[in-house]
C-alpha cells in the first residue's frame, strides 16, 4: 500500500482500531499479513474509511 496519500494515516488508524493491525505494511508473515475479520468490523471499517474520504474532499 502506498503511504504517500493524504488518507494513509487515517487508514492506518482505522486498521488499528477495527482490526488490531499495527501497520498496513507487508510483514512477510502469514500470521501478521492475513486476518480473520468479523463482518461487523469489516462493515464499520469500510464506513469509517468512506466517511474519511468524504470529509477529505469537503474539508478546506
Amino acid at each position: 500500500m502506498a503511504n504517500d496519500t493524504p488518507l494513509s494515516p487515517v487508514l492506518s488508524e482505522i486498521a488499528q482500531r477495527y482490526f488490531g493491525n499495527e501497520t498496513l505494511e507487508t510483514q512477510s508473515s502469514d500470521a501478521l499479513d492475513f486476518r480473520d475479520v468479523a463482518v461487523w468490523n469489516l462493515k464499520a471499517a469500510l464506513e469509517a474509511a468512506f466517511e474519511a474520504g468524504r470529509q477529505s474532499v469537503t474539508s478546506p
